[in-house]
């Protein structure tokens, strides 16, 4: 016999979290628990505001529809709506068991904050070093500048940078000239920094700096292929689609020689622990992207290994539905 449960939660943010155009005070989602038998799995549908084209409102009704299906026996096509797809089909494969419970737990730090803290905890990073620097947010030049220190300071040091398309080609630019040629083979990659393809590719084709495809990835046109200047990929599976698909995107990555990178979306500890099992199972070679947790101020159902935030359990959640 199949079960269902639909749960609501909402997570208190730090006050610092902004998104592009707003600033994130609590992070929003539903959790859906799947039984069959002595079988259970568990997924997160959380679309993240300004970034996902759904709203959390619609998912709900999306996903109320999948689960009715799957309660009656049926199995629901896979849903249009990219983060219900991923929460479902995380639901689907812990269920099935199809969801390996190894986990890559190693996390790319963000760095931001007191500088002499930051280097305390890049050069505690063990293994390969491995950081990512949020620019964009202020003046490009800065951001080169910033960039420029930490490359300097740690000489094992990696960066991953992410510039969410916000600079014109001259601020791109501007941005590289801080940047000392020789350390620039040590930026892993940079995001989307220009407002077009076009535009990015002409930046790393110019520059020597590498780029990687994040917002292109989930654009209707969007093809992996192996391009002069790009390294790698981003997926992030709550605005991209199902396991399935990000398998595919990621198969299709390595078969032309780029790296893929599992990132998170800003998901609770649940959706994060899951994120790492699939990097351990579909990149396992690569460090995800998952340190988002300490944006949030408390962690939900399953923790992060040695995080410290309080744990909220199943019983604290209001119950959408349930069969």
């Amino acid at each position: 016999m199949r079960q269902v449960t639909l749960y609501r939660y909402s997570l208190p943010m730090d006050a610092g979290v902004i998104l592009r155009n707003q600033r994130l005070k609590t992070r929003d989602g539903l959790i859906v628990c799947l039984r069959e038998g002595e079988q259970e799995g568990w997924g997160e549908i959380a679309p993240l505001p300004e970034f996902s084209h759904e709203t959390l409102e619609q998912a709900q009704e999306a996903v109320l529809a999948d689960l009715q299906q799957w309660a009656a026996g049926q199995q629901p096509n896979e849903n249009a709506l990219p983060s219900v797809a991923f929460g479902m089909s995380c639901a689907l494969a812990e269920l099935s068991g199809s969801l390996p419970t190894d986990a890559n737990y190693r996390k790319a730090p963000l760095c931001s904050g007191d500088p002499d803290e930051l280097f305390a905890v890049l050069q505690a990073i063990p293994g390969e070093k491995v950081a990512k620097v949020k620019v964009g947010l202020y003046e490009a030049v800065r951001d080169g500048m910033v960039v420029n220190v930490l490359l300097e300071a740690l000489p094992d040091l990696k960066l991953r940078l992410d510039a969410n398309r916000s600079w014109t080609r001259a601020k791109a630019d501007g941005f590289a000239k801080y940047v000392n040629p020789e350390w620039r083979n040590r930026i892993a990659f940079l995001e989307e920094p220009c407002k077009t393809r076009d535009e990015s590719r002409d930046f790393a084709r110019q520059t020597g700096i590498a780029i990687a495809w994040d917002e292109s990835v989930r654009e209707p046109d969007f093809r992996v292929e192996a391009e002069e200047g790009v390294a790698a990929i981003v997926i992030k599976p709550t605005l991209t689609g199902s396991l399935q698909r990000c398998q595919q995107l990621i198969s299709q990555a390595h078969q032309v020689g780029l790296d893929a990178v599992i990132s998170s979306s800003i998901e609770s500890s649940l959706g994060l622990t899951q994120l790492a099992r699939v990097a351990a199972w579909l990149t396992p070679n690569t460090v995800p992207g998952l340190d988002t947790l300490d944006l949030m101020q408390a962690q939900l159902i399953r923790p992060w290994p040695e995080n410290t935030l309080p744990l909220q359990t199943v019983s604290s959640l209001d119950v959408v539905w349930r069969s």
